[in-house]
């Protein structure tokens, strides 16, 4: 578990608690527009990060939020743009956060947009708390209920196929039951799904921070989990 405090950021502009949200209702105009900036960032994405996984981020934030009683305008706009650093840690090998750079890159947007600034602090806040390894802890509603989202979408089926896919993309090998996780590195042709799963994707479902994103964390966790189980049979000829 993170055992850092709720709130500790270090970081001047950022709303360290939920606050006063805007008031005011997010037209169809501007959530449109938005979503036009945001996917042209990712014409040339990877796959296991690509416009897809944002709209998957996108309804789980919205069925998470319902049940949570999230300002979801707030929600609609963060999970949209949660991404668009992304290219740049991935042509960095993961030097660049691409949680912070967008949170950077979202503000731009959204006060090109007209967005008021009550909700622009509560998405890039929610935007700079959202990554696993980042060096935030969400610290609002809305960016406990992205953090959640996104992580959902790493596990389960849908989290089986962007590990491979991921390993794929950065030239790993199929499977190394044996792997040794303190002796590799991301990004690298030991960055297999099996360490994704060792290293991450085993801690997500204690990590998330609304019910309802435990509830799916639980049973998303057990299939992966059973996944990898027989993975290894597999490999080793047991079955």
């Amino acid at each position: 578990m993170n055992n850092r405090k709720e709130g500790q950021s270090g970081r001047p502009g950022f709303a360290r608690s939920r606050g006063p949200l805007s008031k005011s209702r997010l037209s169809a105009a501007v959530l449109e527009a938005v979503r036009k900036e945001a996917q042209a960032f990712f014409r040339a994405s990877r796959g296991s990060h690509g416009w897809d996984h944002t709209e998957r981020v996108y309804e789980l934030c919205h069925r998470i939020g319902r049940k949570e009683g999230a300002d979801l305008d707030t929600l609609r706009l963060a999970a949209l743009l949660h991404d668009i650093g992304r290219a740049q840690e991935d042509r960095s090998n993961g030097k660049i956060c691409h949680a912070e750079r967008g949170a950077i890159m979202a503000r731009g947007i959204l006060k090109k947009q007209g967005v008021d600034e009550a909700r622009t602090a509560a998405v890039v806040r929610a935007i700079e708390t959202h990554r696993f390894r980042g060096r935030f802890v969400p610290d609002t509603l809305e960016g406990k209920i992205l953090f959640d989202a996104d992580k959902l979408d790493s596990i389960g089926a849908v989290g089986i196929g962007r590990a491979f896919l991921f390993a794929g993309e950065v030239g790993a090998m199929l499977h190394d039951p044996k792997i040794k996780v303190r002796d590799t590195k991301p990004y690298t042709k030991e960055d297999t799904a099996y360490r994704e799963f060792l290293v991450k994707l085993t801690r997500i479902k204690v990590r998330m921070f609304t019910p309802e994103g435990k509830r799916i964390a639980r049973e998303r966790y057990d299939y992966m989990a059973g996944f990898f189980r027989r993975l290894n049979r597999e490999t080793a000829g047991i079955l």
